[in-house]
């Protein structure tokens, strides 16, 4: 690599400066990795915490926020899926942070920290506040969606801000580019012009230059804290064990088939294009719903059901009738929120829902059991959904069952293919970033311990990773 190409990476670098402040005086109930985390987005002013389920980003957003309260003497607002919104609030309470949901300007005063829902967004106004938290901030990942435009022009004067999520990158890192442009850091077309090639034609597909890789990272470790567990930045691991994760693939038989011909044989055709995977669900949707509410029926404990059509939504409500809550997309909000709030506290065992609706954010460790009623093709929303019931904190080990038809292949190897791309992007990011970032954290270069697992965790074998 000659000096003139690493003088331009330097250069670039730089973007991510610090431009916050420092403090020492954080809430008490902060683990030490958390405190130190905080710290460091504080001083910051600009950054991201990809961390993984059950870390305390809530806590640590809180934290950070009230800070930027006290420094700023202006407001925060924490944006984050309904749900999850209110939940922070709840959050708040438990460590004496307070926090209130404002569904518009009305309810925001001068300063505190406020949480509304991404859908609320236009009844605000960006100048009111000096901080902003994405939280689950994957949201951003779409880069020619509405949403992000909205987020990235609507505080792209704001001060403080704060990006958490435990996927900031389920496909490809050129997603990163959204978080940066959201941060302010460099513009997603910078980001590709220094650190990317594009592979030529029409395609969309970018990867990293071989030369620039240890630069790209380094960059990256500038802004944002990437841990899948406190080792991974050299902290003690205790209370930090993931239980048993057990998945059960539960095969359904789809009846006969019909070929590529039109004609109808007696065995199951693998399903490979978009239109053939959702041929077989439909398909199979009686005989798949039929088992899964058959296993959600089969203990007396907390139960998940999630689905990806409309049709195994309608099918289950009307076989489990009262044993469960159903919440749809279309759902009130009030509603929605209810009905989690009388499932969470036991009034019936059994939730209905999507992943798009209640796979991210959640804290559900009090149950042990959920129930995937068919795949879709998204890795990010099948991982995120899991990790609703299997995260730290969670006692129990847990059950997650997957039905699906004979004949939908194709999505079991798409799926599988996204989870190796995926755990290959996290560990990539932890092992480039973790010494740079012990170092800016901690304050301190420590020797980082390896981590072994005392759990195994059983996958099905089209899940196994080679």
């Amino acid at each position: 690599m000659n000096r003139e190409y690493l003088d331009f990476l330097r250069s670039k670098q730089n973007a991510a400066v610090d431009a916050g402040f420092e403090t020492d005086d954080l809430n008490e109930h902060l683990f030490r990795y958390e405190a130190d985390i905080v710290r460091w987005a504080l001083k910051k002013g600009k950054a991201a915490l990809f961390e993984d389920c059950g870390l305390g980003k809530s806590i640590q957003q809180l934290a950070w926020a009230e800070k930027v309260c006290q420094h700023t003497g202006k407001s925060v607002l924490v944006v984050a899926p309904l749900s999850v919104a209110h939940q922070t609030v709840r959050e708040g309470e438990k460590f004496g942070i307070k926090a209130v949901y404002a569904p518009d300007m009305m309810g925001v005063g001068e300063t505190g920290i406020y949480t509304t829902n991404y859908d609320r967004l236009e009844n605000f106004t960006a100048d009111a506040f000096s901080g902003v938290v994405l939280d689950e901030s994957s949201i951003l990942k779409d880069y020619t969606s509405a949403t992000k435009q909205r987020l990235v022009e609507m505080f792209r004067q704001t001060p403080y801000k704060l990006c958490c999520t435990a996927t900031p990158s389920p496909n490809d890192y050129v997603e990163l580019g959204n978080h940066v442009e959201f941060l302010g850091i460099m513009s997603r077309t910078e980001m590709l012009a220094t650190y990317f090639v594009h592979d030529g034609g029409d395609t969309q597909k970018w990867r990293l230059k071989g030369h620039a890789q240890e630069a790209f990272f380094a960059w990256v470790a500038s802004w944002a804290c990437c841990m899948t567990n406190p080792a991974d930045l050299g902290y003690e691991m205790d209370g930090f064990n993931l239980p048993e994760l057990r998945l059960h693939e539960i095969e359904c038989k789809s009846g006969m088939m019909e070929d590529g011909d039109g004609q109808v044989g007696l065995f199951p055709q693998v399903s490979m294009s978009l239109m053939e995977r959702r041929k077989a669900r439909r398909d199979s949707m009686i005989a798949r719903v039929s088992r899964a509410a058959e296993i959600a029926r089969s203990e007396s404990t907390p139960c998940l059901l999630w689905c990806d059509l409309n049709a195994e939504q309608d099918e289950l409500e009307r076989i489990l009738g009262d044993d469960a809550f159903s919440v749809r997309g279309a759902t009130a909000n009030e509603k929605k929120l209810e009905y989690e709030r009388r499932w969470r506290e036991g009034e019936r065992r059994i939730l209905i829902s999507k992943p798009s609706v209640f796979g991210y954010g959640m804290n559900w460790q009090h149950c042990r059991r959920e129930i995937f009623v068919g795949l879709s093709d998204s890795f990010e929303a099948y991982y995120q959904a899991v990790r609703r019931c299997w995260r730290y904190g969670q006692t129990q080990s847990v059950d997650v069952y997957i039905v699906i038809s004979e004949a939908e292949g194709a999505v079991k190897s798409n799926i599988e293919r996204k989870q190796r791309d995926a755990i290959r992007l996290t560990q990539e990011l932890v092992k480039y970033t973790k010494d740079i970032l012990s170092a800016e954290v901690r304050r301190t270069t420590r020797i980082t311990e390896t981590y072994f697992a005392k759990e195994r965790m059983n996958v099905p074998s089209w899940l196994k990773i080679s």
